[in-house]
């Protein structure tokens, strides 16, 4: 019988859950982009945006998703012919990598596979090895979405300099940003990318660079940029326009304003620990599955999981057929095994991602971890008991904790 009548729930890893109040602050009419609230509303953004990323430095906007964002940092500090290393975790770290490649870089790929997190000493031995310091950055993704691997960035900086080398450090933190503890300037993060799709709890459409003084220094003696990608002129814009290098994306900023009023209302230190209860909830369920069936994290160490998006393995076909259960039945849309396909699993019919970031709160994760439990049962795949047992415990001693 399907029974998925009613408001659906999206549970992938972004876009991510709308709240109401972003969508009423985007349903207006256009506003005057010449002059008014919306130019002084901009600033505001900004300035939130920066403490959100815990940097006191450059904040640009550009119209477009991830993807957008990773050639708009690439473009101002890469020129062909230029070096790049990247660690990969995933298939975004792959994803970065060949946008490098299309804007002219060599790349240098340390495949991490798509269980572990980066190790840094082996990022700095391949920087001591670069003897003539050719290699201009480092491209690091935070929080890979497509395996949930979560790198330690500071870990990687102290590396770095312990190398004694000049590369800027890039990192992603498109899925982590607002989800997952992050903190741009005490780590030494030179440039990081985001969008406002997934902790920011945004419809996709625009795309965060955030840089510092060394990264403006590299952009500054570059030969060209083109003139869209440039974030100089939207750093220091003389006019509004050039924030955006033309027409600003409106109603984003005023989805942007009421996320951020969001965030600021709950504390960011609060948004972080809910991130982290509700995914070792998550965890804490699968363990118990897992006790008597297929089903694992696809991370094995918690200190290397991301608390914005969670991968599982399930086998093939139990993967594929567990997602179209939940959402064909119960009205629950779960992430696809992107970029884990296998030899023997091309399709990844075998896997499946959780997607908890931005406006998720305990109640939504309960709601799904019974309707995984019950799919489990539905479909006849193998599986402990006492899955949403483990998940309640960890959210009920959280709340005593706190009070």
């Amino acid at each position: 019988m399907d029974l998925s009548q009613g408001r659906s729930y999206l549970a992938i890893p972004g876009p991510s859950v709308i709240p109401d109040d972003v969508l009423r602050a985007m349903h207006r009419a256009s506003p005057n982009i010449y002059e008014g609230e919306l130019i002084d509303l901009t600033d505001t953004v900004l300035t939130d945006l920066r403490k959100v990323a815990g940097t006191r430095h450059n904040a640009t906007i550009y119209l477009g998703n991830g993807h957008a964002v990773w050639e708009a940092s690439l473009s101002n500090v890469l020129a062909p012919g230029d070096r790049v290393l990247v660690p990969a975790t995933g298939a975004f770290g792959h994803g970065w990598s060949e946008m490098a490649v299309g804007l002219g870089a060599e790349i240098d790929v340390l495949d991490f596979g798509r269980r572990s997190p980066i190790d840094p000493d082996r990022v700095a031995d391949a920087l001591a090895n670069d003897t003539d310091q050719t290699i201009k950055a480092v491209l690091a993704v935070h929080v890979d979405t497509s395996s949930s691997a979560k790198s330690d960035i500071l870990a990687l900086r102290q590396a770095i300099d312990a190398v004694g080398h000049p590369a800027l450090l890039m990192v992603d933190c498109i899925a982590s940003l607002g989800c997952d503890r992050f903190e741009m300037d005490a780590w030494g993060v030179d440039v990081m990318v985001a969008a406002s799709q997934k902790g920011l709890m945004v419809p996709p459409g625009v795309g965060f660079v955030f840089f510092n003084d060394k990264a403006a220094a590299v952009r500054a003696r570059m030969p060209r940029v083109s003139r869209y990608w440039d974030w100089q002129p939207r750093a220091n814009p003389e006019a509004f326009p050039l924030l955006f290098c033309g027409t600003a994306p409106t109603h984003h900023l005023y989805g942007l304003r009421a996320s951020l009023d969001m965030i600021m209302s709950e504390g960011l230190e609060h948004v972080l620990t809910r991130h982290k209860v509700l995914a070792q909830a998550i965890w804490a369920a699968v363990d118990a599955w897992g006790q008597g069936g297929p089903m694992e994290l696809n991370i094995a160490d918690p200190a290397f999981r991301s608390h914005a998006v969670t991968s599982l393995r399930l086998g093939a076909p139990h993967g594929t057929a567990l997602r179209r259960w939940c959402q064909d039945k119960a009205g629950i849309t779960l992430g696809i095994g992107l970029g884990m396909a296998t030899d023997e699993d091309p399709a990844s019919d075998g896997f499946f991602r959780f997607g908890h970031m931005g406006h998720v709160n305990a109640q939504m994760i309960l709601g799904l971890l019974a309707t995984v439990q019950t799919g489990l049962v539905a479909l006849d795949i193998p599986h402990g008991s006492g899955g949403l047992e483990a998940a309640s415990k960890v959210i009920a001693q959280a709340s005593r904790d706190a009070s």
